[in-house]
């Protein structure tokens, strides 16, 4: 490539901002090593998504960051607004991105499109969320011919509290669970596997008791939430049976009718262990894949239309609500259904 422009992928990480003023720098500098002018793109590679709605959430946050770059561009550049041209967009609209591969193959598109001979990648950009994907990523684009470069910049250290201040009923429940798994595991009651297990169950329970339990233990609650739990169990086993055959008779069908896609929805939960149980049991079903949970917002992989379907259908979603909030909080519209009902209202 013989262009003098810089690539610059961005996605939210804590590490942007600096990397915006590095490559504005690395496009100063040309400008005084003699080159007239140079176009910096910062570019967003956003996946084709189905949203269960109108707009992405994904694609709205994507723009306003880019416009939030742009303000950041102008504040850098100041009097040298007019040497450094300064272009935001969104790249991979309209095609599938899942592994780094893909990733390269749009942004190195994208620089061959524009003449750019160069890229300059934020050391946390992570447009997955959950995968490590930079340094394949790198070497796939330099691959491609671009003279690559990760921006210098400190990495903020994040020590989120982990250990916080537990309640007898929080040890007592966790010494009580560890102290029957352990007896289960064991397969007698025998002295001495009584007077071992209670002593590996206080060492687990004085070990994780600060760090494993997130709220209050309430015993009537949780007794309930088992009983319910032990009803979920089987059918869950059989939606997954279900799902199975259904992919099955896809994997063998001769034209192989996949359509895979990356969807989005908001669940109808709330709190760590419901959003964790709906992650888990939709990724446990075969054909969808939870790829990413921010708060209630799901980004989900689907292999078919029907695995689409059941999904927008909410029933693992009304079955974690009834393990979790009751029988009376399983009725409730699915997500397809609450969408329907907030296009109607607006």
């Amino acid at each position: 490539m013989t262009g003098t422009g810089l690539l610059v992928p961005v996605s939210e990480s804590p590490t942007l901002r600096p990397t915006v003023a590095y490559a504005l720098q690395e496009a100063l500098d040309r400008i005084e090593d003699g080159s007239e002018s140079v176009a910096v793109h910062f570019v967003y590679p956003v996946s084709e998504r189905s949203t269960v709605g109108e707009d992405s959430a994904e694609t709205e946050q994507a723009r306003a960051l880019l416009e939030k770059v742009s303000v950041w561009a102008e504040e850098d550049l100041g009097e040298a607004s007019d040497a450094v041209t300064v272009e935001t967009g969104l790249v991979g609209t309209r095609e599938y991105l899942f592994s780094p591969g893909d990733y390269a193959e749009v942004l190195t598109r994208y620089a061959r499109e524009f003449d750019l001979d160069g890229a300059v990648f934020d050391p946390e950009f992570d447009p997955l969320g959950t995968t490590p994907l930079l340094p394949t990523l790198q070497s796939e684009v330099r691959r491609a011919g671009l003279d690559v470069t990760e921006a210098p910049v400190q990495r903020q250290r994040r020590s989120p509290l982990l250990v916080k201040r537990g309640t007898v009923a929080q040890f007592l429940a966790l010494f009580g669970v560890s102290y029957l798994f352990y007896l289960l595991l064991a397969g007698s009651l025998a002295t001495f596997e009584l007077a071992t297990g209670a002593i590996s169950a206080g060492i687990v329970a004085v070990a994780l008791w600060g760090v494993s339990l997130t709220t209050p233990v309430e015993p009537v609650r949780t007794v309930k939430r088992l009983a319910r739990f032990a009803l979920y169990v089987p059918y869950l086993l059989w939606e997954i049976v279900v799902a199975n055959f259904k992919i099955a008779y896809v994997v063998l069908h001769p034209d192989l009718p996949i359509d895979p896609k990356l969807v989005e929805f908001d669940a109808a939960v709330s709190s760590s262990l419901p959003v964790t149980t709906l992650a888990n049991s939709i990724t446990l079903t075969p054909g969808t894949l939870t790829v990413d949970v921010s708060r209630r917002h799901f980004t989900v992989h689907t292999l078919t239309r029907d695995s689409r379907a059941d999904l927008f259908g909410g029933s693992l979603e009304r079955a974690v609500r009834f393990v979790f909030y009751g029988l009376a909080a399983a009725r409730i519209p699915s997500p397809s259904e609450r969408t329907m009902e907030e296009g109607e209202e607006s």
